[in-house]
């Protein structure tokens, strides 16, 4: 059974603030998250200046500022991503960050970091796809608001430039924060596994755990979800993120379903074994039966006896003579 890895998705909502960086990645450690994200740019290389805010980062923002300025407060200084690793380190947990732009690409390969992940808005990005595949390190591609097509696509241009399939992870996920119910498609996942044959995962931005626990269920090896340390925090992804309860609960849900999913083989558990012969049934006698008489239907019956002839074998039982005396409800032997 392999674990389901967990990324605790911290993103920009410490705010630009080293501390409450800090304070993230002891909830994430603390509640038994594998990994915690943050996410790495430079605003100047992500967007233009006048690029309008969307409008889920409208309703949980300042509405008045544009997505340059709003980025510009949120980015993670470089000098704080060492301290942020060496924390991490002390909390055991494992540190990754998400690179928007090539400059931040370059730097977050000075961290060794086990894997990489590529976020959805850059699924078309050739460029940048092109150097995350020379890297050689396990990838994560979030799918979001992507056609199997241009999922497709992507992973060509991963193969060709040095990457490897069985390092390769496909996040599904829905690009609206909170994602409605209606629009999750978890069964998408499942395409994907399909037509890829790879490692897939869910990255969830609805509200609540129900649908991280679900996703768990049909075979995720990764999910990923947002953390906060307030819901009311300024800030465009603090609404959609779960404080430490709602993540402890979520951890622990997944935790659960991972081992209950068991090897996929049929077969009688440890426990069960000590409760066939008490629950399952067996041949006794339905009334007294005297030594010779023929056994048939009106003296023989099925009960819980705790051992005896299994009732698959009653047929070869009917015809036969009784081979003493048996006492009603007696175990039959032959």
């Amino acid at each position: 059974m392999k674990k389901i890895l967990i990324i605790a998705e911290a993103g920009v909502n410490h705010n630009g603030s080293l501390s409450k960086a800090k304070k993230l990645i002891d909830l994430a450690s603390k509640a038994g998250a594998d990994i915690i994200k943050f996410q790495t740019f430079k605003t100047k290389n992500l967007l233009t200046k006048s690029l309008v805010k969307a409008k889920y980062q409208i309703d949980n923002n300042n509405k008045n500022e544009k997505q340059f300025e709003m980025l510009s407060k949120l980015e993670l200084k470089s000098s704080y991503h060492y301290e942020i690793a060496r924390y991490c380190k002390k909390k055991n947990i494992e540190f990754l960050s998400t690179a928007f732009d090539l400059e931040s690409l370059n730097f977050l390969n000075n961290f060794n970091l086990k894997r990489l992940k590529i976020p959805s808005g850059e699924i078309t990005n050739f460029p940048y796809l092109k150097h995350i595949a020379g890297l050689k390190k396990k990838i994560i591609l979030s799918t979001g608001m992507s056609k199997i097509s241009e999922i497709q696509e992507a992973i060509k241009v991963l193969l060709k430039y040095g990457a490897t399939k069985n390092k390769i992870t496909l996040l599904h996920c829905t690009t609206e924060y909170p994602t409605p119910y209606e629009e999750v498609n978890l069964h998408a996942m499942l395409q994907m596994k399909s037509k890829f044959n790879t490692k897939v995962g869910y990255s969830d931005h609805t509200n609540g755990i129900e649908i991280p626990i679900a996703a768990a269920a049909l075979g995720a090896s990764i999910i990923e979800k947002h953390i906060t340390l307030s819901k009311k925090l300024e800030g465009p992804d603090h609404k959609s993120s779960l404080e430490f309860e709602e993540l402890n609960s979520m951890i622990k849900s997944i935790r659960n379903i991972e081992v209950s999913l068991g090897t996929g083989i049929k077969k009688p558990t440890k426990s069960e074994y000590k409760n066939r012969n008490i629950i399952r049934k067996f041949i006794v006698a339905k009334i007294d039966i005297l030594k010779g008489t023929i056994l048939t239907e009106k003296n023989l019956t099925v009960k819980r006896s705790g051992k005896g002839i299994n009732p698959m074998n009653w047929n070869k039982l009917l015809g036969k003579k009784a081979i003493k005396d048996f006492k009603k409800d007696q175990i039959i032997k032959i």
